[in-house]
């Protein structure tokens, strides 16, 4: 394995040229090798109220957040009131699903890697109230189920919310303050936050979309509403990231040397629990955390987004290093988080992250591709102009209706994609903000495709 030095003035002039090639109007990174942290900043908050950004600058995190919900649960674990395979309404028996059976057997084990059967989530507002999130778990009748319990991985933000609620239900507590009490503070983490009025208080980015005119305009949403929290609703800043990156390359042992978790369980959310096939996201889930091997080293890492903000946070164990990125501007925040966790990797690591190559187009294959695939809140049409492929992903016009004063992240230009060398079922996106992700289509038992994976959700083909 290679072992690269580089200078930290080196990172900061990759960060800064990273920023102006995908115009990010901010970006914070930090990185934790060799026993120091190193800090790179660059650029304002806002474009509207442009205040300098620094490693303690909080930003929306997103799904980011789902490790902090894990990682409180699996205290409950460790103090023997969960039950990893036990069934979920062990601990939320008011779960009603569209099918009685199916929410009968799903496990707490299944909702944290992704195995539920459950759609990605409903889109609803149920207030910011202590009953915001049994109020959402009232409403899961209505979410869209997708095979049998265990049958197969498929991204829910909707089972994460569901795992706040066993939490609430097990504690008796709000989910927000369990986390506060028996995660944040053990562990030294000042500056996390799920409500905006402990966020507005202090240095805080903006997100920000990009319109069609090319000139990006601030989101006037932060965050979901209060039910999302255990999914996505965490502001924090890279300061507190990287704390939380050492906390889970190390023993379980907080701020005070007190055990925060067992190093066995801190152990076992690393281990893979579930192959992905053909995902960006990870080669496998572990409880939670997703899992790649790049360039022979197993990487630990949980990316997030959200009106205009984007988190990437990565370990790599065995080298006892973290990487964070935060930037605030849609819909080119990934690829330019991407570009700094390759960098960061390859430059302080020399482990190298490419992208697989696709093979030619296939005029007789490409056909039975064509479609349109659905989740509960957008549409994916597959279609070809020449010898090109496309995914064209939209959000469903009656969402945008039904939430006019909501705002909802604009479509992204169609994917160019290419299929790999293989089966000829995975594929990878070749230009624009989703560069390099992977995906695959889905066939039943008589070879029809029946539905399409994109960043870890199954897409069904409906027409």
């Amino acid at each position: 394995m290679n072992t690269v030095t580089t200078t930290d003035a080196a990172l900061t002039e990759f960060v800064a040229a990273t920023a102006a090639k995908y115009g990010m109007p901010g970006v914070a990174v930090g990185i934790w090798v060799d026993g120091r942290e190193i800090h790179a900043n660059h650029g304002v908050t806002s474009t509207e109220n442009p205040v300098p950004i620094t490693e303690h600058t909080l930003f929306a995190i997103g799904s980011t957040s789902k490790t902090f919900t894990t990682t409180a649960l699996l205290r409950l674990v460790d103090e023997g009131k969960v039950d990893l395979d036990a069934p979920v309404r062990t601990y939320v028996p008011e779960l009603k699903l569209a099918d009685e059976q199916h929410a009968a057997a799903i496990t707490v084990k299944q909702l944290l890697n992704h195995t539920a059967g459950l759609e990605w989530n409903i889109i609803n507002n149920t207030g910011e109230g202590d009953d915001g999130l049994a109020a959402f778990v009232a409403t899961l009748s209505e979410l869209p189920l997708i095979g049998a319990p265990g049958e197969r991985p498929s991204y829910s933000q909707a089972g994460f919310n569901l795992l706040g609620r066993v939490i609430e239900n097990v504690t008796g507590e709000p989910f927000e303050k369990v986390v506060a009490e028996t995660v944040f503070a053990p562990i030294g983490l000042r500056e996390s936050f799920y409500f905006r009025d402990d966020v507005m208080t202090r240095r805080f980015a903006a997100g920000h979309e990009r319109q069609a005119d090319g000139e990006l305009e601030v989101s006037r949403s932060w965050k979901g509403s209060r039910a999302n929290n255990p999914g996505g609703g965490l502001g924090s800043t890279v300061s507190d990231l990287l704390r939380w990156g050492r906390f889970h390359l190390g023993d379980g042992r907080g701020e005070q040397g007190g055990t925060v978790l067992s190093a066995e369980l801190l152990d076992r959310m690393k281990q893979p629990t579930v192959a992905l096939r053909a995902s960006t996201l990870a080669d496998a889930f572990g409880l939670c955390w997703m899992l790649r091997d790049v360039d022979g080293v197993r990487t630990v890492g949980h990316d997030g987004s959200g009106f205009g903000q984007f988190a990437n946070f990565q370990l790599v164990p065995e080298r006892n290093f973290a990487v964070v990125v935060l930037s605030n501007a849609s819909p080119d925040g990934i690829p330019a988080n991407q570009a700094i966790i390759r960098w960061a990797l390859e430059h302080y690591l020399g482990v190298v992250d490419a992208d697989p190559e696709p093979v030619l187009f296939d005029a007789d294959r490409a056909p039975e591709l064509f479609g349109v695939y659905d989740i509960d809140a957008m549409t994916m049409t597959c279609y070809a102009e020449g010898t090109q492929l496309y995914l064209e992903c939209k959000v469903k016009p009656e969402i945008r209706a039904a939430a006019p004063d909501a705002e909802i992240p604009q479509d992204h230009p169609p994917f160019p994609f290419g299929l790999l060398p293989g089966d000829g079922d995975e594929y990878v996106i070749t230009a624009g903000s989703f560069t390099g992700q992977r995906g695959f289509f889905s066939r039943d038992s008589e070879g029809t495709i029946t539905g399409i994976d994109l960043a870890g959700r199954l897409f069904t083909r409906i027409s």
